[in-house]
């Protein structure tokens, strides 16, 4: 498997509009639904700020370009059930229920306050905090109304697998969802490191795109998961990159530095926040570029397809 850049530019960049400022982050890309009423464009493209007061929308008619942000957003703080800020979001068109389905994170607790879930994830604790992903739910892809459940663990990407929901979250931790339709935590086969993520259901494998905190350059690695043993088993495979950074706006000649944890407000050598989208038969990859500055696209193109 290879990823090829679509364009030689970012898709988005602070350039597009003034509400963007000095941070782009957690890309999650739908071709809209023709049942989805009064559409901005044919794709939707929502995103993040590390920091931020709801979850941004670029919209288009070509997957290429030009895209146009939103400037309201969706999803505010205020309507979150979260404190301080929202972002990663994951968003799913559910057809069968015509509806848009969107996991988010944000501060799931007051200051000081927490459920405990962080705890059972050893020296990743400390990171995890007070952040917990929950679900929003939309009709017409704008306006979401958001659940009061507490999900997981930060950055939950969602999948399916023998009719069941699981997800694969940061610090590289697996869920399934249960009879009572909470998530349960199950294995942790990954590194404390392990950062963003993105996840596609291939036959009995499940692709994971991701990143680990501290690699010099951060950039998109690629494993597979064997979806067939219990899930309490799952391993993942050998690690191989995707894509590091080669072009300017990817921060390419900026310092080879070893990355860190948090958010990042000026361009550096790094890529981050992996999402798969696929559109017509064909599987892109999306990213976070010069740390969290930019949005870029590539097309996955698998050996002897």
């Amino acid at each position: 498997m290879r990823a090829q850049r679509c364009l030689s530019q970012p898709l988005i960049h602070a350039g597009l509009d003034a509400s963007l400022g000095n941070n782009i982050n957690g890309p999650s890309l739908i071709r809209v639904p023709d049942w989805l009423p009064n559409p901005l464009g044919r794709y939707y493209l929502y995103f993040a700020h590390h920091q931020g007061q709801h979850i941004r929308l670029a919209y288009a008619d070509d997957l290429m370009g030009p895209w146009t942000i939103h400037a309201p957003g969706v999803l505010p703080v205020a309507n979150s059930s979260c404190f301080d800020h929202v972002a990663s979001p994951d968003v799913h068109v559910d057809h069968a229920a015509r509806k848009i389905r969107m996991y988010f994170h944000g501060v799931a607790f007051a200051a000081g306050q927490t459920d405990g879930h962080e705890t059972q994830f050893g020296e990743a604790a400390r990171w995890i905090g007070n952040q917990r992903s929950k679900l929003a739910i939309s009709d017409d892809g704008l306006h979401f109304s958001a659940q009061p459940q507490v999900l997981g663990a930060s950055y939950f990407r969602v999948f399916e697998w023998q009719g069941r929901r699981h997800a694969l979250a940061m610090p590289g931790a697996f869920y399934r969802i249960d009879e009572h339709g909470d998530f349960e935590l199950g294995p942790v086969p990954f590194e404390p490191s392990f950062r963003h993520c993105a996840v596609r259901v291939d036959g009995l494998l499940l692709h994971v795109y991701f990143t680990r905190v501290g690699d010099t350059p951060e950039r998109i690695l690629h494993t597979t998961v064997d979806l067939r043993p219990h899930w309490t088993t799952w391993r993942h495979g050998d690690v191989t990159t995707m894509l590091r950074p080669e072009l300017a706006w990817e921060g390419a000649a900026m310092p080879d530095t070893p990355s860190r944890r948090g958010p990042v407000f000026e361009l550096v050598q790094q890529l981050r926040d992996p999402a798969v989208f696929v559109d017509g038969g064909k599987e892109y990859l999306l990213y976070a570029a010069g740390g969290e500055q930019a949005i870029g696209l590539a097309r996955l193109q698998y050996s002897g397809r």
